[in-house]
Order: structure tokens, then sequence, then C-alpha cells
């Protein structure tokens, strides 16, 4: 059996979440090719698989072939995932050499409903434990099999996309295997500040970005009392709009002034290796986003969470804000300085922890069930 595992993003952030799978299956003697559609892309299969201890795993880089997928992207991709979509059909050939395809995202299945590559077996790994509706619509069922991290992705995947439990496996978290494999490095120095790290998500109707995130950034640049490290969706600055599908929205991420760069107490990080290898999710003290499943990765260590409801989603019974309970969510960004004191890491640490009953919070749900994969 001759396996595929395909990485086919703008970006390198579902690298990790899938490379060490790759790097196992190698190491136990299956054939398998991890086929990338970028140099950035081979080279951080690369440096993944050699930090998992499977230095010599294939890798293979595929093209665009012909001159109108080389046009169409040249002239659209800045706005639509031309390329993503036309390296499918452009490199036919080598899906269909494959016995099996490991992928990460869902694109991937138009080699099944438009390119008629049915004796391919598909095989989704998806990309985090995260609860955003998205990970959960009906075309996760149009997997052979899809690897599960644990209980909470596999009942709601039955539940919601109507898979059988006999096509899901649960496998942990495969980014996890990277842990203790490099020492985080914290982007600042020893100062004895705590260091918040602000992680807001790309999607328009879900972002904190648009609504509040320089809001956030004018906060910490007012408040030096606090370390933060703005490390956002890899791709929330990529393209000049941002267009969501799930729920059609479009927005216009815009730029970042000067003045957050140049502030000593603020590291920003919008695409670097370090903000998709958990670096910055081990390193932090303090989580503050929305809907990135990246916080399950900080939990991975339990430290405080803060969450901002810049839409002010009656989220409390609402699976797809699970993530919510572990920590206070707050709507009015005026309310961010007392949340940030009112965390028992503050409290700890600096002995001024503040435990006015004023925080305008969200009440979590009533006999939460623990958190779980």
């Amino acid at each position: 059996m001759r396996i595929g595992l395909l990485l086919n993003h703008d970006q390198i952030h579902q690298a990790a979440h899938c490379v060490p799978i790759a790097a196992e299956l190698h190491r136990r003697g299956i054939d398998i090719v991890i086929a990338t559609t970028s140099s950035a892309l081979s080279a951080e299969a690369a440096r993944l698989a050699r930090l998992v201890g499977v230095p010599n795993v294939p890798i293979v880089e595929l093209r665009l072939r012909q001159l109108r997928s080389r046009v169409l992207a040249g002239l659209f991709d800045r706005v639509l995932p031309i390329f993503k979509l036309a390296i499918y059909g452009d490199n036919l050939d080598i899906f269909s050499e494959f016995d099996a395809l490991i992928v990460s995202e869902k694109t991937s299945t138009i080699l099944r409903t438009h390119y008629h590559l049915d004796a391919l077996k598909l095989i989704h790994t998806r990309h985090g434990a995260g609860d955003r509706a998205i990970g959960f619509d009906r075309a996760s069922n149009r997997f052979d099999l899809v690897l599960v991290s644990g209980p909470k992705i596999r009942d709601r995947l039955m539940a919601e996309a109507g898979v059988p439990e006999e096509r899901m496996v649960a496998v942990g978290y495969p980014k996890f295997d990277l842990l203790g494999r490099t020492r985080p490095k914290s982007p600042f120095p020893d100062d004895g500040r705590p260091t918040v790290l602000y992680n807001p998500h790309v999607s328009p109707h879900l972002s904190s970005w648009y609504r509040q995130g320089r809001a956030v950034l004018d906060h910490f640049l007012a408040d030096t009392r606090y370390n933060l490290i703005f490390a956002p969706h890899v791709m929330l600055f990529r393209r000049r709009f941002v267009l969501s599908l799930d729920q059609f929205r479009i927005d216009r991420p815009g730029t970042l002034d000067r003045k957050y760069f140049e502030a000593p107490n603020i590291h920003i990080d919008l695409c670097s290796r370090a903000s998709t290898d958990m670096s910055y999710t081990c390193a932090a003290d303090i989580y503050l986003g929305d809907v990135s499943s990246q916080v399950y990765e900080f939990l991975q260590r339990p430290r405080p969470c803060l969450f901002l409801n810049s839409h002010r989603i009656d989220w409390c019974h609402d699976p797809s804000y699970r993530h919510w309970q572990a920590g206070d969510v707050i709507e009015d960004i005026a309310d961010l300085g007392l949340a940030i004191e009112a965390t028992s890491f503050i409290g700890r640490s600096s002995g001024s922890c503040s435990s006015k009953a004023s925080i305008s919070t969200s009440a979590r749900p009533p006999n939460a069930p623990p958190m779980r994969f």
C-alpha cells in the first residue's frame, strides 16, 4: 500500500497536525510520501519530521502544470484560493498513484466529487481539537476514515455530520508529539512581567480582531505591567480581504500601526513558525482569544484563559463555544484590565488578585461537563 499525506495551504500551520502521523507510519515501515504545494511547506515538513526522529520521510513538491491554472492563480489568488483548488486537477497522475491520501482539510474531497478518483481512500486528520461548527459539517462524512483526537470530537461528528463510529479512530493530538522536542523561548527578557498571548481567529463572523483587536493592542500599549504576544491566525493578514463561507461574511483586517511594533512590551508575529508550533502557547501565562483551537494547546498545561465575545453570541449552551468554559468571557473591552487582574495566575504571582464581583463576564453553563477532546 502506498499512502500520501498532502499539505496544501498558503501557510505552514497545518503541518504540525499531520506530519507526526506520516513520520510514525514511516517509522513502522509503511510506504508513505508527503506531498506539499510550496517550498515553505516542504521545509517545514522536513523540519518536523526531523524533530520527531524520522528525518528520511520522502517529500515531493507539487506544482501547477497547466498554463491556465498558473494565470488564474496569478490574477486572483490574493482574493480566492485558486492555487489550492487547481493543484488537484494539475496533479491527478500523482494522486492516482496513492491507495490512500491523508489530508488535514476538506478541499481534497473534490478528488472524488469532481475528478472521480473513487478508488483513492481519503483519510481526514482534522487540524486541531476546536469547536467551530464548520468542523462538524456534512463534508466530514465524505471521508473513508476520520482521525479524531478524542470522544468530544467523535461524538459530535456522529451527531452533527452523520459520520459512522466505525469510520473514526481516536488518535490523540498528533501535534503534542512535538512537545519536549524543542524548548519554547519567550520573545521577552525575564523581566517578571506576566505574558499574555492574544490569538484572534481569521473568520470575520467569529473573530474578535475586526471589532476589538486594535483596542486590545492599545490596552497593552498603555498598560506595561504585562507583556503581550500578538500571534493571530496565520491567515488573518494573508489577504487584503478575508472571506468566510460557512456564514458568508467579508471583512478587511487592515494594517498595523508602527507604534505596536515599537512597543517594548508587545511582540507581533503574523505568520512565523513560532506561531504554529506551540512556542507561544507554551511560553505565555494567560491566553486571550476567541475561537481558535490553539486554546486547547495552551490548556495542555492549564493556565488562565480569557475570551472576547465581540459578536455578543449567546454561547452558554452552544457546543461551538465549549472551550469558553475554560475561562471568563467578556463583551466590553473596557473590562479587559479587570479581567486580566482577576485571573488566578496574576493573583498568585503578584498578590493583587481582585475578587470584585463587578467584572462583566458571561456566566458559564451550570453543571458543565469537564473539558475533553
